[in-house]
């Protein structure tokens, strides 16, 4: 199977956006309370919202929903979910995906996309920073509520993690996002000011040590916010086997 099996249109049909319920089951293994059920999707799409879908055949294998939003004062997009199927997740979707939302953004007159994702994740940082060309400049602390489903229990103790996230702000025609969407290389035109490491695997952290994650945590929180309030703006991400950082620089 290849990228070129794969079509990628809108979902629909009360049918195709139950399929997107089903996938974020698998995808997410969340609790059902968490998901999103169709009912949200049926209401985006009436909102003016829209939900696309990564199709092999008949198949859904992944989909990306996109629910209304204002920034800078106009009509924007809120990127709420990406989902791919585990057994397509080699194929490139998600990034096909995000660019089939961005082209059918700019076709309704779109500038920008928001979303959030965790900090401490480095290869959603920089699948965001430098394969979309997102950028960051928010720092949300505990978005979600406390999280006491992912780091194990500790002498009959369960551990919660703070669900701290980064909103992603997605300039559709920034000088960045236009070469990476033409296949281009882009060279920042500045040195960072500024950089935040982070560790390569948090998982692996979080199993391991799960205070030692929570300190890492609480770490990089301060980090971001001092460089925020500096006025700084992520803007890169360095990819590195041990020692992965946040690029930032001044706004």
């Amino acid at each position: 199977m290849t990228r070129d099996d794969i079509n990628i249109r809108e979902c629909a049909t009360v049918e195709e956006l139950s399929a997107c319920v089903a996938l974020q089951r698998e995808v997410f293994a969340l609790p059902e309370v968490e998901l999103s059920p169709v009912r949200h999707f049926i209401v985006t799409k009436n909102a003016g919202g829209f939900t696309l879908g990564a199709y092999d055949g008949g198949r859904l294998a992944g989909f990306v929903l996109s629910v209304p939003a204002v920034m800078h004062g106009e009509r924007a997009l809120y990127s709420h979910m990406t989902a791919v199927s585990p057994e397509y997740q080699s194929l490139g979707l998600g990034a096909a995906l995000k660019w089939a939302q961005r082209a059918r953004a700019l076709e309704e007159g779109i500038r920008y996309i928001k979303w959030t994702f965790e900090p401490v994740k480095a290869r959603n940082a920089y699948f965001n920073l430098e394969k979309l060309g997102a950028t960051v400049s928010d720092f949300q602390e505990n978005f979600y509520g406390t999280d006491y489903g992912t780091a194990p229990e500790q002498d009959g103790k369960r551990i919660g993690l703070a669900s701290d996230r980064l909103f992603a702000e997605w300039d559709l025609q920034s000088d960045k996002v236009q070469a990476l969407a033409a296949g281009e290389k882009f060279v920042e035109p500045d040195a960072p000011t500024a950089s935040i490491q982070i560790m390569p695997d948090w998982l692996a952290l979080v199993a391991a040590d799960p205070q030692k994650a929570k300190a890492e945590q609480l770490r990089i929180r301060t980090e971001f916010k001092t460089a925020f309030d500096f006025g700084m703006i992520c803007r890169g991400f360095y990819r590195d086997d041990k020692q992965p950082a946040y690029l930032l620089y001044k706004a």
